[in-house]
C-alpha cells in the first residue's frame, strides 16, 4: 500500500515540477535581463561570504595540547579505560550510549562509572564532572 502512495507522490512532485518549469521558462523569456542581473548578484554574493569568511575567519590561537592532568590520573589510579568514560560523561552521553560507543555492556560502563564516583569522591555525574574539571582530567 505505500508503495503506491509513494509512486503515486513521486508521479505528483514530477508532473508539479514539469509545470513549474514550464513557468520558469515563460518567466526568463519575458524578464531575461532581471533573471541574469539576479543570478549575477547571487554570485558576488556567495563569492563575497567566501572570500569573507576564507580571509576574516577566527582562527584559534596556538595553545597548549590538553593533556587530562597525568600527575591527577596517576594520584587518583583512574585508568585509560576510565579516562575515556569520563570523557564519554562530559561529552553528554548516557549509560547506554557509552556502552554503545565503547562496545561494552552498560553493566561495564556502570562500573567504571561507580569506580570513577569513588575516586573522585561523587555521588552524581555533575558532581563527578566538576571535581574532574576542578582537577583539569577534563576539559
Amino acid at each position: 500500500m505505500w508503495k503506491h502512495a509513494l509512486l503515486y507522490g513521486a508521479l505528483l512532485a514530477l508532473g508539479t515540477l514539469a509545470l513549474q518549469g514550464l513557468d520558469y521558462q515563460r518567466l526568463a523569456r519575458s524578464h531575461a535581463g532581471e533573471v541574469y542581473d539576479l543570478l549575477l548578484a547571487a554570485g558576488f554574493l556567495a563569492l563575497g561570504l567566501w572570500l569573507g569568511a576564507r580571509l576574516l575567519g577566527r582562527r584559534a590561537a596556538p595553545g597548549p595540547e590538553f593533556d587530562g592532568n597525568p600527575r591527577a590520573r596517576a594520584a587518583l589510579g583512574i585508568s585509560p579505560r576510565e579516562m575515556t568514560v569520563l570523557a564519554e560523561i562530559a561529552a553528554g552521553h548516557s549509560n547506554k550510549e557509552i556502552a554503545a560507543r565503547l562496545h561494552v555492556s552498560p553493566n561495564t560502563v556502570k562500573t567504571h562509572v561507580a569506580r570513577l564516583f569513588g575516586k573522585l569522591g561523587a555521588r552524581r555525574r555533575t558532581e563527578a564532572l566538576r571535581r574532574a574539571r576542578e582537577l583539569g582530567l577534563v576539559p
